[in-house]
């Protein structure tokens, strides 16, 4: 069947992996790729796919309602899988005004924009937006976040997204819109901007950087390798109920310390220095406004009703993940220069 797919942020981190994994494993659907390319978007990330004749990409800010309404129009969009969004919570702590403009008036427009090109004919039609645990605040020592729990988003990040959320739930029950909602604990792999902490310490640790850990490092978060991602979104978009949330999770739950000895234990095998050796470069810093002290996501829904679970244990992703990184020493580069730079003398130093 034919498919006008739209992935909005297609070329950022998990957006990428996506767009891969459709374009590649659906030839008879056209994925439109649309993002902005700010700091975090990289068509570097699509360049095995860019020349597919069942993919496209648009330069297009999903603020910009009107140049979003000729997107519809002109590929002939049917279904959406929004992604594009401000996603690194220490930006939102120093610009919360950004966060809130892309990540609530943007699902807005996109909305908006859907709903007007589809003309309230929603048969075969599907807007999929694709969400964070954040929004449901912090854990204690037990427990675990389920698509039942409250809202209670901690930092202007995660607020931006749960009103996003709500937006989105809005067009579900005022307009019959057809909607499906995902909310996923942290991801990791390859192409993940290094302001992130996996991909900042691997390249921290090759450079011989400090490692800013915020706190104690007692922070504990759930764990899941982005393609087991790409591959829920997958599996939701063409199973998922109209109007249901699905939280997907890896099941993995570690804490800030921990993860950075391992990530530490892996960079010196393969550059093979003594295992441990550049624990060394661990620098405890002042820890994060509003820091939450555990996320943890219950996807029993998601395996019982539509199968999906992860396939990776996460030392193998983990290995996986330096690797890429060591063999891919000049994308690296490229995305660690210019501003990236100025922006982690702010942040950290």
């Amino acid at each position: 069947m034919k498919k006008n797919i739209l992935v909005t942020g297609g070329a950022g981190f998990i957006g990428s992996h996506l767009v891969r994994l459709l374009v590649n494993k659906y030839p008879n659907y056209h994925i439109v790729n649309m993002d902005k390319l700010t700091y975090a978007g990289n068509l570097e990330n699509l360049k095995d796919i860019e020349s597919k004749e069942n993919y496209s990409f648009v330069k297009c800010d999903i603020c910009d309602f009107d140049k979003v309404k000729n997107v519809f129009i002109d590929y002939k969009i049917d279904n959406v899988i929004h992604l594009a969004a401000e996603s690194h919570v220490d930006r939102s702590i120093k610009d919360p005004f950004s966060f809130a403009q892309t990540n609530v008036m943007g699902t807005l427009s996109l909305l908006q924009a859907a709903k007007l090109y589809w003309a309230n004919n929603f048969k075969d039609k599907l807007f999929y937006h694709v969400s964070t645990d954040e929004v449901y605040g912090s854990l204690g020592k037990e427990g675990f976040f389920l698509e039942t729990t409250a809202y209670d988003p901690h930092s202007p990040y995660s607020a931006s997204k749960a009103s996003s959320d709500h937006f989105v739930r809005s067009f579900q029950d005022t307009y019959q819109f057809p909607t499906v909602i995902s909310n996923c604990s942290n991801n990791y792999g390859s192409y993940q901007f290094p302001e992130k902490l996996i991909p900042l310490f691997i390249n921290n640790i090759c450079q011989n950087k400090p490692l800013p850990v915020y706190g104690k490092g007692e922070n504990v978060r759930d764990w899941l390798f982005v393609d087991d991602h790409a591959r829920a979104i997958d599996v939701i978009f063409h199973k998922g109920k109209l109007g249901e949330t699905y939280n997907i999770g890896g099941f993995n739950e570690w804490k800030n310390i921990d993860l950075i000895k391992v990530i530490i234990k892996t960079v010196d095998k393969y550059l093979g220095r003594e295992i441990g050796a550049s624990e060394k470069l661990i620098t405890y810093v002042t820890d994060r406004a509003g820091h939450d002290l555990r996320y943890a996501i219950d996807s029993t829904k998601l395996k019982d009703e539509l199968g999906w679970e992860p396939s990776l244990q996460f030392e193998e992703g983990i290995d996986k993940t330096v690797k890429w990184y060591l063999d891919n020493e000049t994308w690296l580069k490229n995305v660690t220069s210019g501003d990236y730079a100025k922006y982690y003398e702010a942040m950290y130093k």
